[in-house]
């Protein structure tokens, strides 16, 4: 058996294409030709909100989870109008899932879990990014997907 037979899935294209997703211009767009490139493919969707744990808001008593819950619900409602909008015109078979942790973790485990072909994520739109480096960078780094950064 060759390494080309080992990878392969049996398809001929993404089955699975995640997506980050948090509501920012660039996540939008991402998630847009995410739904394009799925659309194309007839690949499932898979839209990931990474719910950040902030354990000092909590240890404040901020309501932390509420805030979260609600950015989560925010998103679905955006996607499901975005659904309706184009219904007729094009199906995009779409999940959402939310992931708790950091960013880049949360997206690295939504991929291995989901079994992502390709994740698709927003540039970071925060300028010590491109010091420090972005949750973009880092997905492409660990070099376990094939990932496109939607600008």
């Amino acid at each position: 058996m060759t390494e080309q037979q080992r990878f392969e899935r049996g398809t001929d294209g993404p089955k699975v294409i995640l997506v980050g997703l948090d509501g920012s211009d660039s996540s939008l767009r991402a998630a847009a030709y995410a739904a394009g490139l799925a659309r194309r493919q007839r690949s499932l969707l898979a839209v990931v909100y990474v719910q950040p744990v902030v354990p000092a808001g909590a240890a404040l008593g901020l309501p932390v989870a509420e805030a979260t819950e609600e950015i989560a619900e925010d998103l679905v409602a955006q996607i499901r109008e975005a659904a309706e909008r184009l219904k007729g015109v094009s199906e995009v078979r779409w999940e959402f899932h939310t992931f708790r942790g950091d960013p880049y973790g949360g997206l690295a485990r939504a991929a291995d879990e989901l079994k992502a072909d390709a994740v698709v994520v927003g540039a970071s739109e925060r300028a010590g990014h491109r010091l420090v480096g972005s949750v973009a960078i880092r997905l492409v780094k660990a070099g376990r997907w094939p990932v496109t950064v939607v600008p």
